[in-house]
């Protein structure tokens, strides 16, 4: 394996499979089966999980609520998927642990980059949900903030496209994939791969991101490898 220790990057409405809303079991069972693939061959991984699933603080705001109040209850959301996560991993064997940024007894643990080491270390899956623990960060920037504090090797965003693209390919059809780039050309090109705290973040630390189709079964594992598939976002 190329990677020994990564995060895993997903996104809340992932979850949701074919459905509008929620979460789609077979979905997550095919998510989960993934890293249970990659974790028996040694990899030490954590995770992050977004809410826009359940709900998406912007768009609370958007809806005409606190934009404080809706970003905390798209944290919530964040803890309500990387249960689910926690369920379907342990029923396939895994051993897991949920941290938060959002402390609930007795359903997380709280956070800190040298417990989630720690547990990485001893063989768990470690999932890290609650985004930052304060407003106005996205799940993204949660997603570079822990990936730096536990001093993972890579953040692997997974999407439901293959890579990053000159243009958005579902909308322009003749867009061209990078199989790498810089994170200044990404920068240049207005390319919006992550938000910009989050791409800073992952810049100043010189933390790789690697975007690739989490839907496609077997990519993670080839990705971990270090086989050629995705964007690779680095200095």
């Amino acid at each position: 394996m190329k990677y020994k220790r990564i995060l895993l990057k997903l996104s809340g409405e992932a979850l949701m499979g074919k459905k509008n809303y929620g979460i789609d079991s077979e979905t997550l069972a095919a998510y989960c089966n993934d890293v249970v693939e990659i974790v028996n061959q040694g990899v030490q991984t954590a995770i992050v999980i977004g809410g826009g699933n359940i709900f998406r603080g912007l768009q609370g705001a958007a809806d005409g609520f606190d934009r404080v109040q809706g970003d905390y209850m798209g944290m919530l959301a964040t803890v309500i998927n990387s249960m689910a996560l926690q369920a379907e991993l342990e029923k396939q064997g895994l051993k897991v642990k949920l941290l938060s940024g959002l402390y609930i007894d007795p359903i997380t643990e709280s956070i800190s980059g040298h417990k989630a080491i720690e547990y990485l270390e001893k063989g768990y899956v470690v999932i890290l949900a609650g985004g930052t623990g304060n407003p106005f960060f996205t799940t993204d920037t949660a997603a570079a903030l822990r990936a730096v504090e536990i001093h993972a090797e890579v953040l692997l965003k997974g999407t439901r496209v293959d890579g990053v693209y000159t243009a958005d390919p579902e909308k322009v059809p003749t867009a061209t994939k990078y199989d790498t780039i810089s994170f200044d050309e990404a920068y240049q090109n207005n390319l919006k791969i992550m938000d910009l705290t989050a791409f800073t973040l992952c810049k100043e630390n010189n933390l790789p991101i690697l975007v690739f189709d989490m839907n496609t079964k077997g990519n993670l594992q080839k990705v971990v490898a270090g086989n050629k598939i995705g964007t690779l976002v680095t200095k």
